[in-house]
């Protein structure tokens, strides 16, 4: 079985963002591997970076190792402490293996050497489950007296930059696969020309923002066609749909994002407008029915919508249940989430902040947790990024595959 660490996502996750966005791969941990520093240096010699974590009863410590473990040799180490959601550090300057972890060096003939006076300030006594700090050091990280704790865990991590020349390579690969996919892509069985994909959504949602991220992406670089702001009434005052072409050879692809009047309590696009727009009776340079919706929401405020607006946005999929349109949504602004760097968007389902987001439009908006999407859009960047670009592209071939489920289920005629 694999071995997994003790500490929660969240732990986890300000460590790594507090010590210059790492990720962590674990390496020791002693209730498996023994406690016993000889095992530790082992499993953990050579390995580059590390960080040793300490579990204690009321809180986390341990040392960051700014280069790889190794015997007789000193390497920088940075304390720490984590309480709550508060991490404190203190650095302690370069230190060998010996004046860190206590069993492995012990005198062979019974000298035993005083852990209440450790020689760097901090010592790991992995033996006897102890762990020891000079008083300057407890109070330099904010932790109580006494000196000397027990734990019930310690762990090692390596400690690897997010995006190694490796991860760049995988993340550039996804990219270009799913760029090829949506500019081969053709609408099931033909049966339209165009793939009509509507947006809708609060005000500020970031509707505009989506489809100007999508052209950027295609036209290699960044572009901002459709008129994006901060107005509280909205920018998009009418009906828009945007062809989006290849930027290698010009022509038009097989879909089409149609924008939108914001929607909001008591102005904004109204049910009966969203049906005509469904129907295709709204005129903008090429009539046709809309194949598939995206409810656009931005993440950091998702929770904050009024109650008139969810008993709207639920009138208004009950009409396209009735009319048999599917719809998805998305959650846009991602990357401005509290905890959530661009370094988790490879990943980005799997971190908490995110679950928790797509739970609460699960249980207030009754949308299925597998159609709910999240994207990170250019709103202030001039250059792309390649792990925007694939979580973008992702969310749009969903819309897609979802347009294509529509049309297979429409009757035969």
């Amino acid at each position: 079985m694999a071995v997994t660490t003790c500490l929660t996502w969240l732990q986890e996750k300000r460590l790594q963002n507090h010590f210059g966005g790492k990720q962590f791969s674990l390496l020791y941990k002693a209730s498996v591997h023994e406690f016993y520093s000889k095992k530790l240096l082992e499993k953990c010699c050579n390995q580059g970076p590390t960080i040793t974590v300490i579990h204690s009863e009321n809180y986390v410590t341990g040392a960051y190792l700014l280069d790889s473990l190794q015997e007789e040799r000193e390497v920088p180490v940075i304390l720490f402490a984590l309480q709550e959601t508060e991490i404190s550090e203190y650095k302690i300057g370069s230190h060998r293996l010996e004046t860190l972890f206590y069993d492995m060096y012990s005198d062979p003939f019974g000298f035993v050497v005083d852990i209440k006076k450790p020689p760097a300030g901090f010592w790991i006594d992995l033996g006897n489950k102890r762990v020891a700090m000079s008083s300057k050091v407890s109070e330099e990280l904010g932790l109580p007296q006494p000196c000397i704790t027990s734990f019930q865990e310690c762990e090692v991590f390596r400690c690897e930059d997010l995006f190694d020349k490796r991860k760049e390579e995988e993340v550039t690969v996804l990219k270009r696969t799913l760029l090829f996919a949506m500019s081969t892509y053709e609408p099931y069985k033909d049966m339209v020309h165009q793939i009509r994909i509507l947006l809708l959504g609060p005000t500020g949602a970031g509707k505009s923002s989506f489809i100007n991220s999508v052209k950027s992406i295609f036209r290699g670089h960044v572009t901002n066609q459709v008129l994006v702001g901060c107005d509280a009434t909205g920018i998009s005052k009418k009906y828009r749909t945007y062809p989006i072409k290849d930027g290698n050879d010009g022509q038009c692809l097989p879909f089409i994002l149609c924008d939108s009047l914001g929607l909001s309590e008591k102005e904004g696009l109204c049910e009966e407008d969203i049906v005509s727009i469904l129907k295709g009776h709204v005129p903008d340079r090429y009539q046709d029915r809309i194949h598939c919706v995206a409810f656009v929401f931005d993440a950091n405020s998702v929770e904050q919508l009024s109650g008139e607006m969810v008993a709207k946005i639920k009138r208004i999929r009950r009409e396209m249940i009735k009319y048999g349109v599917v719809h998805l949504a998305l959650l846009t602004h991602v990357d401005s989430m509290d905890l959530i760097t661009v370094g988790d968007f490879p990943d980005i389902y799997s971190c908490v902040p995110v679950k928790l987001k797509l739970e609460t439009v699960h249980r207030k908006l009754g949308f299925a947790l597998s159609d709910i999407l999240v994207v990170s859009n250019y709103v202030s960047e001039w250059e792309l990024n390649p792990v925007k670009d694939i979580l973008i592209l992702s969310a749009l071939r969903q819309m897609l595959w979802a347009a294509d489920d529509f049309l297979e289920d429409l009757p035969l005629e």
